[in-house]
């Protein structure tokens, strides 16, 4: 009968916690090499296997372009006010604090002041991970102050941009930036100083269609996604297949679209040379080592 019959279970094996810290290692998404946390942050999170661009928070630009990671920081303080109380599936204000949080920032860009190979530059570096780097009021209203703080200092100018475009939660107010951002790079090219947009994964929508493209120099990170619609919302409208490497900064270079596209860990060399090129007078005032003046600084 069955109650004289024993069960056979399988041996059970005690499964100890990983010994592995979390964020140790990182799979490579275009060549799945596993790679270590560490090499991958000293090669400027560059994959040494097949050159696969992560992306790179606003910070971590700076530190890499900047002479010694050091920078003054401006305008940090500068917040939007939610100015139509927009609501979807989570309310706007919501959505900002969530950035902050991530981010520890107060919008999607810092503006700072720093020297790339010795030479002054007023620099502004967009966050992604702040609502996908879009473009609403504080990051227009930074990236014009960061263009007048240039023209005053004479000095150039380089905005790293990545972005998903126009802020929709600030509506007409965050499209007026392409106006207002693109008046002051007017003024800036008036006064002879050059202005360098670089372009990462992703350019897109409202800032591609303005400062992005208004760069006396285009330089692009290679594989970078640069478009103002996305692919997919093209096909849908066309109804045609796109080219193989579309909107990439490859096809975009092949194109005319760029200058050119250049290997992130050669972009600080890439940027001094090309400063010094169109502006000899402030990379000679440079030159002479005059401090920074500075509001805040890291």
């Amino acid at each position: 009968m069955s109650w004289f019959k024993k069960a056979r279970r399988p041996i059970a094996t005690p499964v100890e916690p990983s010994r592995v810290p979390e964020g140790l290692w990182v799979k490579c998404p275009s060549c799945s090499q596993v790679l270590y946390e560490k090499d991958l942050v000293k090669n400027q999170r560059v994959c040494g296997s097949c050159s696969h661009h992560f992306r790179m928070s606003a910070s971590q630009r700076l530190a890499a372009l900047l002479d010694d990671g050091a920078w003054a920081e401006f305008d940090r303080n500068l917040e939007s006010t939610d100015p139509l109380r927009f609501q979807d599936k989570k309310q706007y204000r919501d959505r900002l604090a969530a950035g902050a949080t991530a981010t520890g920032l107060r919008d999607a860009a810092i503006s700072a002041v720093g020297r790339i190979e010795g030479i002054e530059v007023a620099v502004v570096s967009m966050e992604y991970g702040f609502i996908g780097g879009s473009m609403g009021v504080v990051v227009g209203e930074i990236i014009t102050r960061a263009a007048e703080r240039a023209l005053q200092r004479r000095i150039p100018l380089v905005v790293v941009c990545c972005s998903g475009g126009a802020r929709m939660m600030e509506g007409v107010l965050s499209l007026m930036q392409m106006a207002k951002i693109s008046a002051a790079l007017a003024r800036l090219d008036r006064a002879k100083l050059p202005y360098i947009a670089v372009l990462t994964d992703p350019t897109t929508g409202g800032v591609t269609a303005s400062f992005a493209m208004l760069g006396d120099l285009h330089i692009a990170e290679p594989g970078a996604l640069i478009g103002f619609a996305g692919p997919r919302v093209i096909e849908q409208t066309i109804r045609q297949r796109l080219p193989a490497g579309f909107q990439r900064s490859e096809f975009l270079l092949q194109h005319g679209m760029l200058d050119m596209v250049v290997d992130r860990r050669q972009l600080r060399p890439t940027l001094a040379r090309s400063i010094r090129f169109m502006a000899a007078e402030p990379a000679a005032a440079a030159a002479e080592g005059a401090p920074l003046e500075v509001e805040s600084a890291r």
